[in-house]
């Protein structure tokens, strides 16, 4: 779930916020984006495969503003951010993850300070199933039992669909696994908050990306696979979930994002590098200030994702000074 702190400015937020039933709206007190002068060079983002559909629309609309700019965008998953602004081959390292200890003191090592972290939009990690399964909703401990060897949330482990509950043909097949690789951030979420950082089996079919994962989900009636929301299609559905077997069911909606009832909401994120007291490359500093404003964030909503309230955009924003 979004940190404590996260989700207490969350819940001071008056504007009422639309779920996926209807279409999602940006927050109207969300600051325009305002073109300056001076904005050139080459900007290189390195990082979040979940990411990368977003950093690369935010990519095409800030180059409309500066045409002379060159932005490059790879996303082969969070765990290459790190390394990337480490060794100075990106100015942006998109994560779909908070960056661990052990990469935070490699990134100190080499700067002398922390890195910077802006969130710039709002998930909920979804666990997807085919659209023709007709299961209403799953606990994490449920999937817990059914992606995880080790199974630390308790549960005896899940193989097929009738333990589910679902009946008819599919009740005696085999649940049929998707996931992401280990650079993954959303592999790293996922094991760390529904598999309570136990081990995956063995038969998850772990994919380069999240578009991977659910297209093998929509060809497959059997199957079940996670990714974010951003990359839901109509061959797939996110499953209602609660975070005990018997608790309180959420909608991968936002405004169960933004109240924390959804029990795989996240913030994701672009690293920088920057120097304390000191600002921010002016390039770096406005592509940040656009991916934070008002048509910023109706990029978030065009790429399926959450968009942030203009509150935690401008805590964002104090990020960058």
């Amino acid at each position: 779930m979004l940190k404590k702190s996260l989700l207490t400015a969350m819940l001071l937020i008056t504007t009422t916020v639309a779920s996926y039933a209807a279409p999602t709206k940006v927050d109207s007190n969300l600051k325009k984006y305002s073109p300056t002068a001076g904005v050139s060079g080459n900007l290189n983002s390195i990082g979040s495969d979940s990411l990368n559909n977003l950093m690369t629309y935010w990519a095409e609309g800030f180059k409309k503003k500066y045409p002379s700019v060159n932005i490059q965008v790879e996303g082969k998953g969070s765990a290459t951010a790190p390394p990337a602004l480490i060794a100075g081959t990106a100015q942006l390292g998109p994560m779909s993850r908070e960056m661990n200890s052990k990469e935070l003191e490699q990134f100190e090592k080499k700067y002398g300070y922390k890195p910077t972290k802006i969130g710039v939009a709002l998930d909920s990690l979804a666990v997807f199933v085919n659209k023709d399964n007709p299961i209403k909703s799953l606990s994490l401990d449920e999937v817990d039992a059914i992606f995880s060897k080790t199974r630390k949330r308790g549960l005896p482990e899940i193989t097929t669909w009738g333990q589910l509950g679902v009946t008819g043909k599919l009740a005696a097949m085999p649940v049929s696994l998707y996931g992401r690789n280990s650079a993954s951030g959303t592999y790293g979420y996922f094991k760390d908050h529904a598999l309570k950082k136990g081990d995956f089996k063995p038969t998850v079919k772990e994919q380069p990306g999240s578009s991977s994962v659910v297209e093998g989900v929509a060809k497959e009636v059997g199957a079940i696979g996670y990714s974010g929301i951003g990359y839901a299609t109509s061959g797939v559905r996110a499953v209602p979930l609660s975070d005990k077997k018997g608790g309180p069911v959420a909608e991968a909606s936002y405004q169960n994002v933004l109240n924390g009832k959804y029990p795989m909401s996240r913030m994701l994120y672009i690293y920088v590098a920057k120097k304390p007291g000191r600002p921010l490359p002016k390039l770096v500093e406005q592509f940040l200030e656009y991916v934070l404003s008002k048509e910023g964030q109706e990029i978030v909503v065009k790429d399926g994702y959450d968009p942030l309230t203009a509150k935690l955009a401008d805590t964002q924003l104090k990020q960058l000074k």
